[in-house]
């Protein structure tokens, strides 16, 4: 049997995003739609609703036209969600910047995507968003029109707005939002995502949690990741589940609080976020009876983590899925009653109405048990990559087969099992790093001359950026003085936790770098086996 299946056939929803939250509005308006813990605000579905038709005429009231890119560079909190949906019944883009991101990624950022608004806060407890925004603009031929801080006159016109209210968008293949990706070489790519990518995979992730209006969502994973917004958010808004903002950021225990004061019943989260919970001295004190299922995603999955969250967090229905950004990003995931061995050794089956296949180097569909490269097909793969057609057509085949650079293989029964990854790409915490990105920024360096980057085992984070690098001759550099290069102007999490100075890289006899060997010696000389053995799922 060859490798190939599909995931459940049914009808897709042919609707805008805010057709869907009109129509949830509609039909829950006095239940909980959003609770955000830090900054005490809670809404009911009608409450939500208007305060997202009020954030569309603010945003026209700008001059903001139906098409323009409105960038969010936020961590999590109640601004981040009106912009969501505000800029989707505006018939705006929204772009999703990475708070993480510094000057350097930034200013590449602002100048690809041409975004004509920012909405941002001056600063929060880990980053002074206005001096970086000021670095990463300066001397800069930007398409920004407005740069609006949350909080100021301009950010409280949007709300007090009399404009009209923009013409609901009825195009659901229209692109609403981009998100960048790490590509597997040079600087990341704009994802150009869909209404009916996004609506549809939301509704996918539901039904697969079983979810229904009665559910309350906990959501401690960043929302500008597809994690945070449409598994999470959107998900919530298709079937009018509540919002739980536990905190800004992920914090263990401001997570354990918010699922037991609001009685979550649905937790989303990454591997080393659920150690995080289970590894709190006050565990035992939070009542986290009211959960029932989950979502864990991102990172290889061990098993005796996935076990203490189904007896000790009360989640038996844990689910593990499995995607990536172009493809909205759910393409499988478990059932919340497979047994545990299957949850962390696989990334379950294809969702509903996408297919899946294996394939080889040549483009063939390997036997079951074969490992190949992972390719998707179906309403979820993006529209493209944001002016850059050459990387649309080697992510997308003419057949529409999205290849994820994954390899995998599958099983008998159709589930699919994550074996590596063809391109090069590490996946710390369930952040995308391309390792040509941080090869690039330390060629800046003065004192470098050559240098690689791998991802080897981490078994918390699943992967860990190590760097190999080559100093030019006569120079000195330690590896403090590397992190210290790159903290500030580069994304904490691409800041390198091993570095090896090298006076060689091994390499083919035709000169090729064979990184697969760097990654065997952190590998051996670090001591990283018993992570590297942890079952990838």
């Amino acid at each position: 049997m060859l490798s190939y299946s599909r995931g459940p056939e049914g009808p897709l929803i042919d609707r805008t995003i805010p057709q869907v939250l009109e129509a949830t509005a509609a039909a829950y308006p006095d239940r909980d739609a959003l609770v955000v813990r830090h900054q005490n605000i809670r809404l009911t579905w009608r409450e939500f609703s208007d305060a997202v038709d009020q954030t569309a005429r603010g945003l026209a009231g700008l001059g903001l036209q139906a098409g323009d890119r409105v960038g969010v560079w936020s961590a999590n909190c109640l601004e981040w969600l009106l912009l969501q949906f505000g800029t989707a019944r505006a018939g705006l883009v929204l772009v999703n910047v990475n708070p993480a991101y510094r000057s350097h990624e930034l200013r590449y950022v602002l100048k690809q995507s041409g975004m004509r608004a920012l909405f941002l806060w001056e600063s929060d407890d880990c980053s002074n968003y206005r001096q970086i925004f000021e670095e990463a603009s300066a001397n800069e031929q930007l398409a920004l029109a407005h740069t609006v801080y949350f909080g100021d006159d301009t950010w409280r016109g949007v709300g007090e707005s009399r404009a009209a209210l923009p013409q609901m968008p009825a195009d659901p293949h229209a692109v609403v939002n981009m998100q960048y990706t790490s590509g597997t070489t040079g600087a990341p790519k704009g994802v150009l995502l869909t209404h009916y990518n996004l609506v549809n995979n939301a509704v996918s992730m539901a039904a697969g949690l079983q979810g229904s209006a009665n559910d309350r969502v906990c959501i401690p994973v960043p929302l500008y990741h597809c994690f945070g917004c449409v598994i999470g958010s959107m998900a919530s808004v298709a079937i009018g589940a509540a919002m739980i903002l536990p905190g800004p950021r992920f914090d263990a225990r401001a997570t354990l609080a918010a699922i037991a004061d609001e009685r979550a019943t649905i937790i989303y989260g990454v591997p080393a976020m659920f150690i995080a919970e289970l590894e709190r001295a006050e565990f035992a004190s939070f009542n986290l009876s009211s959960l029932r299922t989950g979502v864990m995603a991102g990172a290889p999955c061990p098993i005796e983590v996935m076990k203490r969250v189904l007896s000790e967090m009360h989640c038996s229905g844990m689910t593990i899925a499995y995607g990536q950004t172009e493809a909205s990003p759910l393409i499988t995931m478990s059932k919340s009653d497979d047994p545990v061995e299957a949850r962390v050794s696989t990334v379950g089956a294809a969702i509903a109405n996408a297919e899946v296949k294996i394939v080889s180097p040549s483009g063939e569909i390997v036997p079951r048990g074969e490992r190949g490269e992972l390719c998707g097909r179906g309403y979820m793969v993006m529209k493209g990559y944001d002016g850059d057609p050459e990387a649309t057509a080697r992510a997308i085949d003419p057949e529409g087969w999205l290849h994820t650079g994954d390899l995998a293989m599958m099983l008998p029964d159709g589930y699919v099992k994550i074996t590596g990854r063809a391109k090069d790409m590490i996946i710390r915490g369930g952040e995308n790093i391309s390792p040509r990105e941080i090869e690039e920024f330390l060629h800046t360096h003065p004192s470098i001359c050559e240098v690689q980057v791998v991802g080897v085992p981490d078994a918390r984070l699943g992967e860990a950026v190590a760097v190999w690098v080559r100093l030019r001759a006569g120079a000195l550099a330690t590896e403090d003085e590397v992190r210290e290069y790159c903290r500030g102007r580069i994304a904490h999490f691409k800041v390198p936790q091993y570095i090896r100075f090298v006076d060689a890289f091994p390499m083919t006899v035709t000169g090729k770098i064979q990184k697969f060997r760097m990654r065997e010696v952190e590998i051996r000389e670090r001591s990283l086996g018993n992570a590297a053995n942890v079952e990838t799922a």
